[in-house]
This record gives C-alpha cells, structure tokens and sequence, in this order.
C-alpha cells in the first residue's frame, strides 16, 4: 500500500507530488531529500526510514523516483512499481529527463490517477491505460550545437523545432498522425560491458550483460517472430553444429515470448504490447568469442623527480555504425597518491 509518489531533480526540485491517503504531511518531500543528501557514500540506501514512514527511490534519468508507506508492505513489490512506472512515463512522455517531466506533468498525473487508487496498485499494463489516458505527450527536440536548423533570429526557436523527433528512443507511444506518428516496431540490443585490463594491455577479466529490447508503436500487433543464429547456444553442454558458436552463460525471457520454436529453430515468438519491453537478457562472463570492442595502451615512465607518470590510450574499434556509451574508465592507485 503506497501513500504518496513524487519525482525530485537532482537539486532537490519538487517535479511531480500525488498523496493517495493523506497521512503523512507534505514535508516529507524536504526530509526525504536532507536523508539522502546527508549519506555518505555514492549509492544511498534504497529504502529509509522516518519515524513511522518509509522512503523507497530509484534513480533513473538522473531524478529520485520515491514511494512512500506506513504499511508493512514489501520493498521488492515497491521497488518494481517504482521501476514500471518510470517505464510507462518513459513510453509516454518519450524519454526520462527533468525538462520531459516538466512539460508532460498533466500526463504524468493522468498516468498516476490511472495506476494507483487510494494507495493501491491497480495496474501498469500499456495496453490497458492507452483506453482510460487522453492527454498526448509534449515532446521536445534536444539542442545540439552541430544542429542549428532549429534556431532562428537571435536564438528564438522556429517551427521545425516544435516538430517530435522520429527516433524510437525519445518518441511517446501515443503520438497522433499529425505529428507524425506511424505503426512501427522496433528491435534493439543493448550490451554493457564491463573488464578488467591488466597493466600490459592483457584482458584479465570480462562481463557482459546484454537484451533484446521490444518497442511497439501499433495499438494492436499480431504474432512477431524474432529469429537467433542458429548456432546460438546456452552453456557450453548446448553447443550447437558446425559453424562459429554463439553462446552465452545465461539467458531469460519475457513471460509473454512462446519458446515452442527456440528449442528447434532458435525462434521466439511474442505478441507485442504498446510500449517498451525487454523480451530476452543474457550473460557471459570472461570466455568472450571475439576480443573486445576496446584496447587499452598504457605507458609508464618515471621523470627526473621520481614521479611516476602514466599514460592510457583507449582506442575504440566498434564499426561507424556501432556507439559505445557511457564509457568509464578507472584506475586503481594506491591510497595517497597524488593525482
């Protein structure tokens, strides 16, 4: 049972605040923040506690998405509903920002009317809301300073910046022919790596996390069929004909894929839903099947003072077509280094 929703910046800007049963006081929004803002450490708790009321948040698109409750209810079933929501506001408003929050707040508040009644989680299905919400999205072209087609005389904004981008990822579900919506369906696979590169270049250690992602813009969709590499394999026990086998640790998939055909013809079969779904994650650790997508060129020296100076090279060798985002790089020094 939740008593309260409400979206933060990361300044602490109150964004979006519903209260479902009227029994904490709206300062909880300014104490939840001073809690997580006194935290020491980069990951704050998920769940706190004030008194008789407890805070649960997530992060995603660099705001505090917080359920609050007096109840004993679970923090597993909180915390999912916390995670669905911030993906049916990204189906619908398009994208996960602080400036799309801000200008689709009547949809957002439409959407909380829908999901939630008096605290209780009615449902957060796409395909049930799209008959009850009536309020389109607001969508907005993100600035780019390699593109200026859409500023006019003195930095005011011209017509052609009012209109919605066509990509998958910031483009609502519900976007009218006008503004040039159209029955498409999208199939995307997303990868995250993470190694471990020792000091001579050599790969010591690889994870990678990977899924097939689903984004449906047809109200109704018939059966779809996604089809694998037929040397795809699970385990090294399932390695599967003669050519170069793609095989993965562990795999799972969407309740709503039908495996009838995986097993004999590596097909899943599934009929979309509006919205954004992830129907397949797998993972595969350290026996990678080709190298990685970047090398690391380090070089040591030490100057005349006895300093040790480092050099890193990354060079990246995905294809033009290919992007790798959110690259981190970090480097274990010993404690009182001096950087």
């Amino acid at each position: 049972m939740i008593s309260q929703v409400f979206i933060l910046s990361s300044k602490g800007d109150h964004l979006i605040y519903k209260d479902f049963r009227g029994e904490a006081g709206s300062n909880v929004v300014s104490i939840f923040y001073e809690k997580v803002t006194a935290l020491t450490g980069d990951q704050p708790p998920v769940v706190m506690t004030h008194k008789d009321l407890h805070f649960v948040h997530i992060r995603q698109g660099g705001l505090y998405w917080v359920a609050t409750t007096t109840a004993d209810s679970s923090p597993f079933t909180v915390i999912e509903f916390l995670s669905r929501l911030t993906g049916l506001v990204k189906d619908y408003c398009g994208s996960l920002s602080e400036k799309s929050v801000q200008m689709n707040f009547a949809l957002i508040y439409e959407l909380l009317d829908e999901v939630v009644d008096y605290g209780y989680i009615q449902t957060t299905s796409s395909d049930v809301l799209k008959n009850f919400i009536q309020t389109e999205a607001v969508s907005s072209r993100p600035f780019s300073l390699f593109d200026l087609s859409n500023v006019g005389l003195f930095g005011a904004e011209t017509q052609q910046s009012k209109v919605a981008p066509s990509s998958a990822a910031t483009r609502p579900i519900q976007t009218s022919r006008e503004q040039g919506g159209k029955s498409e369906i999208f199939v995307d696979v997303i990868e995250r790596m993470s190694v471990v590169i020792g000091s001579n270049g050599v790969l010591m250690k690889a994870d990678v996390e990977g899924e097939i992602r689903v984004k449906c813009y047809m109200p109704s969709c018939s059966e779809m069929r996604i089809g694998l590499n037929e040397e795809f394999s699970i385990g090294k026990s399932q390695l599967r004909g003669y050519g170069a086998a793609v095989r993965v640790d562990e795999c799972s998939f969407h309740q709503a894929v039908r495996l009838d055909e995986f097993d004999s013809h590596r097909i899943l079969r599934l009929c979309p839903s509006q919205g954004e779904q992830t129907v397949m994650q797998y993972q595969l650790t350290d026996d990678l099947p080709s190298a990685p997508p970047f090398r690391l060129f380090p070089t040591i020296e030490r100057d005349s003072g006895g300093r040790l100076l480092m050099y890193l090279k990354l060079r990246c060798d995905l294809s033009p077509k290919s992007a790798a985002i959110n690259v981190s790089a970090t480097i274990p020094v010993p404690k009182g280094s001096v950087r």
